[in-house]
């Protein structure tokens, strides 16, 4: 039985992935008022957990089960 190929998954890794850059250089750009630089911080963690998540989701362990289970 062929696997269809998920293209929802792509464009959602896409998403996060130029988000994740997005944020990171208007942050970078952009001076940020004293009383906002903790939601900032809590903002850019969550962003940081969800790209490594991604990246470890398409080049991790998840990508190698995913293969192995194509082959049978």
């Amino acid at each position: 039985m062929k696997e269809k190929n998920n293209i929802g998954l792509y464009i959602f890794g896409s998403i996060i992935s130029i988000g994740f850059f997005a944020s990171l250089f208007i942050f970078m750009s952009v001076e940020i008022p004293e009383n906002n630089i903790q939601s900032i911080n809590i903002i850019l963690g969550a962003l940081v957990g969800a790209f490594v998540t991604v990246v470890g989701f398409f080049f991790g362990s998840s990508k190698g089960s995913q293969d192995k289970d194509k082959l049978r």
